[in-house]
């Protein structure tokens, strides 16, 4: 446990310091929210999110037995955008995402995704994705505009950024139109929707996502609104009936040993949160990925 209280720690992520863009892990804020479809504030994100790891310092991962403040991490700051350019600010995340070696992104609404997906691709070769989202973000446009927060992964797939038959979206709900649907899973993306989860449970979806994605290198995109607004109503564009936090780490902890590449969480929404209750789960999932990343004691 630390000797300083938590109130009293740094306000970067999980107190650390900034430390070198050599770190194994960079964390980065994106406050980027220049088109939403509904409730605006997601630029506000990062900070909040910061602000509520610090609750999670006083010591190991209760699963994974480590730290994950004591790996070696680097907290890098806010990403420049363009303001009000939406392609202009999609071109700046994806040159300075060039710069880590495994970045974690705290959003920001999910257009955010796509410049860092361009980055890792250019990288790695498409990559297997797994989507925690009440929507599929599939579609062409956004009520209109092409490149909103609506359709990262429609430019993903069709960018070859991600390898749609190693595509899981979990967490699924909200209205859609059959051509939306038809178009994803035609692609061969697999979709659980919310309601599968809670009547087959989280081993059952930890398990379809392991067949889904295999030994590919993989990105984790986690979409804040998964959550049912029971628990995260601080969030632009809520849906009722989603999962819960502890269905959402249950899944996650029976991920251990997938190769995960990269990891952002978007869409918290500090205007619209309660108790820090949004921004504290937004955190929390970062945890568990981060201790999911570290390594282990063969014993």
């Amino acid at each position: 446990m630390s000797d300083i209280p938590t109130f009293a720690i740094a306000p970067t992520f999980l107190g650390i310091g900034p430390g070198s863009a050599d770190a194994a892990i960079c964390i980065a804020g994106l406050p980027y929210d220049l088109w939403t479809s509904n409730r605006p504030g997601a630029r506000f994100g990062p900070a909040a999110i910061r602000s509520a790891s610090r609750m999670l310092v006083d010591g190991d991962h209760p699963f994974n037995g480590v730290d994950p403040g004591k790996l070696d991490l680097a907290d890098v700051g806010d990403f420049r955008i363009a303001h009000g350019d939406i392609l202009g600010s999609l071109a700046k995340i994806q040159a300075q995402a060039d710069a880590f070696r495994h970045l974690v992104a705290l959003g920001g609404d999910h257009t955010v995704t796509l410049g860092l997906l361009r980055a890792l691709a250019k990288r790695r070769g498409p990559l297997a994705l797994l989507h925690f989202d009440a929507h599929v973000d599939t579609w062409p446009d956004s009520f209109g505009l092409e490149w909103g927060h609506g359709s990262p992964f429609y430019h993903a797939i069709n960018e070859g950024l991600i390898d749609p038959h190693r595509t899981v979206q979990i967490g699924i709900r909200s209205p859609m139109s059959k051509q939306v649907r038809d178009w994803t899973v035609g692609k061969g993306v697999t979709i659980l929707f919310a309601e599968e989860v809670h009547e087959a449970g989280p081993a059952a979806a930890a398990q379809r996502i392991r067949d889904a994605i295999g030994e590919a290198p993989a990105y984790l995109t986690f979409d804040v609104d998964a959550l049912d607004p029971a628990f995260a109503p601080g969030t632009g564009t809520p849906e009722v009936g989603g999962l819960a936090t502890w269905q959402v780490r249950a899944i996650l902890r029976r991920l251990l040993g997938l190769e995960f590449a990269g990891m952002d969480v978007v869409e918290v929404c500090p205007p619209y949160d309660t108790a820090e209750i949004t921004a504290l789960a937004a955190a929390t999932i970062v945890w568990d990925y981060i201790a999911l990343l570290a390594p282990r004691d063969p014993g």
